[in-house]
Order: C-alpha cells, then sequence, then structure tokens
C-alpha cells in the first residue's frame, strides 16, 4: 500500500468512524481515526495522508463546537496535500464558507443528507486530481440528479449550476431564504436539459463544472443570455482581465469571486434580481429573435453587419427592426436603443 493511499478521519462518534473507514478501505485506502484535535495531530504527523474526512464538531454535548476547523488548519500546515472533506450535521452556510474558502477544503457534507455514493464520487474525484495548492478552490462531484425544491407556480424559479457539493449546498440554502425556489445542476448538460424544459428567473453559475481550467460555464452564460435570463457568477476565477471580458461578452449582473463570497451581498442581489424580475419588462413583447437584432442594434451595428451576424438577409433584418419600432412605439435607432439598454 502506498502513502498516497491513507486516509485519516477524524469523528467523535464511532458510528461515524467505522461508516467512513469501511467506505475508504473499500476503496483500497489504510486508515487512521481519531476522536480529538490531539489525537488529528498525532496521526498527520505520522503518516502523509491522501485524504481526510473531519467532523464539524467533535464534541458530543456542546453542538456549537468548531474542532474540526483546528483539524482543517492541522491538516494545511502539517500535510498540506491532504485533501479534506468537511462531515457536518450543524454547519450553518457561514462556517461552510469558510471551510471552503479560509481553511481549503475540499467540499463539505451533511450528516442528514449523506448518501454512499455521493461520497464515494468524491473520494473518486480526489484520487485524479492533483494535490492541494495554495488558493486552490477545487471542484467536487456530480449529483446523477438535479434537486430540486417544491413551490407555488408564483415563486420565481433559480437556477444553481456548480460541481461542488458544498457550493451548491450553500448558494440553494441563501437562495431558498431568498423567495426564489432553488434548483441545483451539477454538469453543463444537467443545466442546460433544466434551461430547455423549466423557465428560470435568476441563474448563479460556476465557470468551472469539470475541475481543472476548463470553463464549461462560459457556454451556459451564452444561452441564458439568449433567454434572458439575468444571471450571477459565482466562481474561484479571480483575474481581473477575465472578469471584464465576461461582464462585456455575456452581460451577466454580478461576479463573485468564491474566495471573498460574503452571505449579505448575495443576498443583496438576489433581493435585486427578485425586483427587477416583478417589474414589467417593455422588451417582453418582443419575439425572441427581435430581441436578437435589437440587441446588436445597441451595439451599434449596421443592418449589414446584424444580417452577418445572424446569418439572414439585410431585408429581414429591415423587416424585423420595422416590427421592434411598431412594438416599442419608437421611430429611430436611437430610441429603440435607448429602451433596450435601460437598466443595464
Amino acid at each position: 500500500m502506498t502513502q498516497d493511499l491513507r486516509a485519516l478521519v477524524v469523528d467523535d462518534d464511532n458510528s461515524w468512524r467505522q461508516i467512513m473507514s469501511e467506505i475508504l478501505i473499500d476503496n483500497n485506502f489504510d486508515v487512521d481515526s481519531a476522536e480529538t484535535v490531539e489525537e488529528a495531530v498525532a496521526a498527520l504527523q505520522s503518516s502523509p495522508h491522501r485524504l481526510a474526512v473531519v467532523d464539524l464538531s467533535l464534541s458530543a454535548s456542546d453542538h456549537h463546537n468548531q474542532d474540526g476547523l483546528r483539524v482543517l488548519e492541522h491538516i494545511r500546515r502539517l500535510d498540506p496535500n491532504c485533501r479534506a472533506i468537511l462531515l457536518t450535521g450543524f454547519a450553518t452556510v457561514e462556517i461552510a464558507v469558510k471551510a471552503l474558502t479560509e481553511y481549503n477544503a475540499f467540499t463539505f457534507l451533511r450528516k442528514e443528507s449523506f448518501r454512499r455514493s455521493e461520497f464515494k464520487d468524491i473520494v473518486k474525484r480526489i484520487l485524479i486530481s492533483a494535490p492541494n495548492a495554495v488558493d486552490e478552490i477545487p471542484a467536487s462531484h456530480a449529483d446523477p440528479k438535479p434537486v430540486a425544491t417544491t413551490s407555488s407556480p408564483a415563486t420565481p424559479k433559480a437556477l444553481i449550476v456548480d460541481d461542488d457539493a458544498g457550493w451548491r449546498s450553500i448558494l440553494e440554502d441563501i437562495i431558498g431564504e431568498s423567495e426564489f425556489t432553488p434548483i441545483t445542476s451539477a454538469s453543463f448538460g444537467e443545466a442546460l436539459g433544466l434551461l430547455r424544459k423549466d423557465k428560470f428567473s435568476l441563474a448563479v453559475v460556476d465557470l468551472s463544472l469539470r475541475g481543472g481550467q476548463n470553463l464549461d460555464g462560459l457556454q451556459l452564460l451564452n444561452i441564458t443570455k439568449g433567454h434572458h435570463i439575468p444571471t450571477i457568477v459565482v466562481s474561484g476565477l479571480s483575474e481581473p482581465e477575465d472578469i471584464q471580458r465576461i461582464y462585456t461578452e455575456h452581460s451577466i449582473s454580478a461576479y463573485i469571486e468564491k474566495q471573498a463570497f460574503d452571505r449579505n451581498a448575495f443576498k443583496r442581489l438576489l433581493s435585486e434580481t427578485k425586483q427587477i424580475n416583478e417589474t414589467p419588462d417593455e422588451l417582453s413583447i418582443l419575439t425572441d429573435r427581435e430581441r436578437e437584432v435589437l440587441n446588436l442594434l445597441s451595439q451599434g451595428l449596421t443592418n449589414k453587419e446584424i444580417a452577418e451576424e445572424l446569418v439572414i438577409t439585410t431585408n429581414t433584418v429591415k423587416r424585423h427592426l420595422k416590427a421592434i419600432f411598431e412594438k416599442l412605439d419608437v421611430h429611430t435607432r436611437a430610441a429603440a436603443t435607448a429602451i433596450a439598454t435601460r437598466g443595464k
């Protein structure tokens, strides 16, 4: 057995230690176990580990105990190549965000909704991923099915697209508190299917949906833009030039860096989006094609350029513009552009 396949399970509950150890042994790990911070530190000092499963609370009598965060800090210092999974029944959104951003946890899972298949998927992702890197926010896994919350028809729906279980859970909690119905998705294909069969008032999209440097989320931004869905990007990508380009090319509502995620700021964005959704849309009377023509018109394109962009004839562009002017009750390109850009 190589040292790369050694795991550490830290939990004060013997039943959970046994469950985690059993699954990890089935996946060819040698397993060390610990009940306290001190025992965890001793194990970390004795051998390097490929992954660690850490309970947030290491005191059965104190549900406010957060010794698990101390263990995550020791892992970061003593065994930096070890990927840590926070497993808890008591984590608030704030604690979950802290574990993912400040303590560099790979993901977190809730005990009350724990599934062996989900955990095994995460273990597989850890085994094929590179060792921990400073400031990296890794992806987690893909759920086999989207999770939807039942709601009344009047409740606006929000699509969450992130392949990390921890971040999906965080976003789902906050969005559910903000009078949206959250519907989660873990992959591009899953999200595309949902967008095709349902109507959403908001999309929250991570850019990297398979880990690494791929940016599958950018394709989804093109789709949500075409469907006129206000979209918030929550991503680990933090290069200023990339963020500026995404704002310019995809007309997103907001961009939030995961490392700087703030619950209250995110809730304000949700509130603003909900208000926009409740305000009558002047452009709702236009067809999708007419909106596309108007969008290109507002960018300063000529009829010929619009025709080339949409692969239609200039006469067709003129017919669309005539219909747009009549529906919006305007007579000039400038007036139509003013309506198209109002509120952007």
